[in-house]
């Protein structure tokens, strides 16, 4: 996945101004005490931050 599929998703998901907050603000466990941004940063793939995400705000199956 790419990151620019990862935005679309997040947009789709939480709207265009709260997936760029959720990004930027939330952390979590799941990368390691970091937010989606530093993750994809830091190399995480795109897809593997997806999840985290959808992990941690529990998006439906069928959405993910």
């Amino acid at each position: 996945m790419r990151n620019t599929v990862f935005r679309k998703l997040m947009a789709n998901e939480f709207g265009q101004v709260r997936a760029e907050m959720v990004a930027r603000d939330h952390v979590m466990s799941a990368l390691g005490g970091r937010t989606a941004d530093e993750a994809l940063e830091a190399g995480v793939p795109a897809k593997e931050v997806w999840l985290a995400v959808c992990d941690a705000f529990e998006v439906p199956e069928h959405r993910r």
